[in-house]
Order: C-alpha cells, then structure tokens, then sequence
C-alpha cells in the first residue's frame, strides 16, 4: 500500500502520470487504474484486493454435475461429448455446459482416464570399432562421491576410444545438462569434433520421457555432424575401455577426496596430465595417450541454419517443445525447442514433420496429434552430415 500511497500523492502534488508512471516502472493503464480506484473509495481503495473473480465461470449448479455423475454412472465408457449431447436432449432449463466443462467435472472426481506419460524404453545402438583418433569418443559420469566438505561430486569424463586420450576430466556438482553442455562445448573448441560419441542412456545423454530417447545434448551432437552410439541398458562392458580408465581415475584421483571442488579439480588435472603423458599403457604397445592422439580435423564452428528446400514449410519448434501451424499446436517434444523442422503436406490434412533428415512422424487437421513413425535412431543414430 506504501507504494500505491506515494504513487498517489505525487499525482495530486501536480506531477505527470507519465513520468511518474516511468519512475515507478508501471504502465499509465495500470497508473490511471490506481489513481481512479483513490477517487472512488479514498485510501481505502489503494488497499490489497482479494483476487478472487466475482463469479466462477465453470462453476455448475448442483443438479447439473449430479446429473453429469449419474450418466456417468449409467455409461461408464461414455465421455464428455456424449455425456452433454444426453443432458442437451432433455431440454431442460438449465444452460448446456461445455464439452470442456463436463470434462473437468469427471476429472475432477477421478472418472477420466489418463493416459500415461510416454517413455521411451532404452535401446542400444549399432556400435562402431574405431581405427583411429577421433573415430569415437566415450563419455560418461563416474559414479558420485563425496567430498571432505560433504558435497557430492560428479566427474564427467571423456576419452577417445582409439588412443585411450583424457579429454576432459570435470569435477561437477551435478548431472544437469547446462553442465555437460560447457564442458564439451571447451573440449570440441580445443579437441575438434570426433565422428561419434558412445555413452550410456542416463542422464543428460538421453532422456526417457522425450521422443526417440534423446536429450537436449545429443540433439546438439547430431547437429553437429557428430554419430550418437547408446549402449545395452545394463551392459557397461560395451564401453568398457572407458570403464577401465576409471578404476584407475577412482584409485589414484579420489582416495582420499579433495575438500572442496576447487581441490578436487587440481587432483582431476594433474590425474589428467599423468595419464595421458607419462603413464604407459599396456594396450598402445607401452605407449602413452598422448603419444598416440591428434586433435580432430573437423574443427569446431558452431550451427548453422537448418533449412528445408523439399518441404512445404520450416517452423521453428517453441520454448515448450510444441510447432504451430495457423491455429494448431502439435506436441513433439522439448528436446527440440528451437530447432527448425519440416513440415510437408503427404496427402489431404495429414502432415508430416523432419528433423534433418528424419522423419519424425505425422499429424492431421483433427487430432493435432503427432503420431510417430518406426524408431529412425534404434540402429543408427547419425548426423545430417556426409561421412
């Protein structure tokens, strides 16, 4: 109220409502609204309201939703559409509710169904045998520990598989792909792109609720021109060479812990250095990482433009993982936000939607639903790109 109070008085001290309006960072609708309100009722007016609206606008009366349960009663498998055609045929007094509002009222008292969350059931993919540097790099979250201060650390790792090259060793606070994303985003910018990147199928490389099993991250990959390689649910051996590294990373670089993040970081780098310059390795003939790697060819220079010559249409996913099209809004999923797809017209009302070169699956003018196509990723997950 004390800021409304001296809103007010410095109108009545002769002050314009626009500048005063500006000052106090409120539109002049909102300043004239207050002011009229001090007319009116006095400094009464310039008191909190209760933000409750006057009336309910799906509020029923009593009869109505009795009337709504018992047909439901009667019709267990009628919905909302049939449901309101069966009351409008009685012809009653009463105004029809909306489809929409006998809806809420069975949800409201548990008789709607609802349909589960989508998950998608993890899969491997085909994995590949690397010859060379930056055939394949290998990415992973070592098991957490915990530091003398108490907070838990997550290492985030990644090797190449061929020269059993440390990149990245990180000491992270969590598994939150913001985190993931800075780290590989400094090691492409120093290492160059590999051609694939082989991980398990957790967090934040692929994501259960969201089409196809990606995530925010392995979509980045693939517009990348980088080939995305999952592993079996419960077979670690499949990314095993990077699994060795680990035990010895959890022996030498962990026990005892660091006391803080910024300890354990120094103990991670300068792990790092030992084992890729002075710790021979039985595998490389004796050899060291680092006399085996080369940075990648394929230097690091960000997105371009997704474009889409052959479709009808290029749109833009949104924030929420949806595209519009005039007045329809179709679910695909958030993992997208962002990212332009295609959208082409395959037969009279039914559309089908592109990411790169995938089709993702259709939709048509009724349901505005998207219906997915057979799993493009479950053999191969690969770029846009050419080899």
């Amino acid at each position: 109220m004390d800021e409304r109070l001296r809103f007010v008085a410095r109108l009545l001290n002769g002050e314009k409502m626009a500048q005063v309006c500006r000052e106090f960072d409120v539109s002049r609708k909102t300043g004239y609204k207050i002011f009229e309100r001090y007319k009116n009722c006095g400094l009464e007016g310039l008191t909190d309201r209760s933000r409750r609206p006057y009336r309910q606008a799906n509020q029923l009366a009593f009869q109505i939703e009795s009337l709504i349960l018992q047909f439901k009663r009667e019709q267990p498998t009628w919905g909302a559409p049939k449901i309101r055609e069966k009351i409008r045929r009685l012809q009653a007094d009463f105004p029809l509710p909306a489809i929409s509002t006998v809806h809420a009222v069975l949800d409201r008292h548990g008789l709607v169904q609802r349909p589960g969350r989508r998950r998608y059931k993890a899969q491997g993919t085909a994995l590949s045998t690397p010859t060379s540097p930056n055939d394949l790099w290998c990415a992973d979250f070592k098991g957490e520990f915990m530091l003398a201060d108490r907070r838990y650390c997550y290492p985030l790792t990644i090797t190449d598989s061929a020269s059993r090259y440390l990149l990245c060793c990180d000491a992270l606070s969590t598994t939150q792909e913001i985190y993931a994303f800075t780290a590989f985003d400094r090691v492409f910018r120093e290492y160059g792109l590999p051609r694939s990147i082989r991980t398990d199928n957790g967090v934040p490389f692929a994501s259960r609720s969201a089409l196809w099993g990606l995530s925010k991250l392995s979509v980045w990959w693939l517009r990348l021109g980088i080939h995305v390689e999952r592993i079996k649910p419960g077979n670690p051996q499949q990314n095993g060479r990077h699994e060795r590294m680990h035990l010895t990373l959890k022996k030498e670089a962990t026990k005892p812990p660091g006391k803080n993040f910024l300890q354990q970081q120094a103990r991670f780098d300068a792990f790092q250095q030992y084992y890729n310059h002075q710790r021979p390795h039985q595998a490389l003939a004796m050899k060291c990482p680092g006399e085996i790697y080369r940075p990648s060819s394929r230097t690091y220079q960000g997105l371009t433009e997704l474009n889409y010559p052959l479709h009808d249409r290029t749109i833009t996913v949104t924030c929420c993982g949806r595209i519009c099209l005039e007045n329809r809004k179709i679910n695909l999923s958030t993992v997208l936000a962002g990212q332009n797809v295609g959208i082409k017209e395959v037969s009279d009302d039914v559309w089908l939607v592109t990411f790169m070169h995938y089709d993702l699956g259709f939709f048509d003018s009724e349901t505005d639903t998207l219906t997915s196509v057979e799993n493009p990723f479950n053999a191969k997950v690969s770029p846009m790109c050419p080899e």
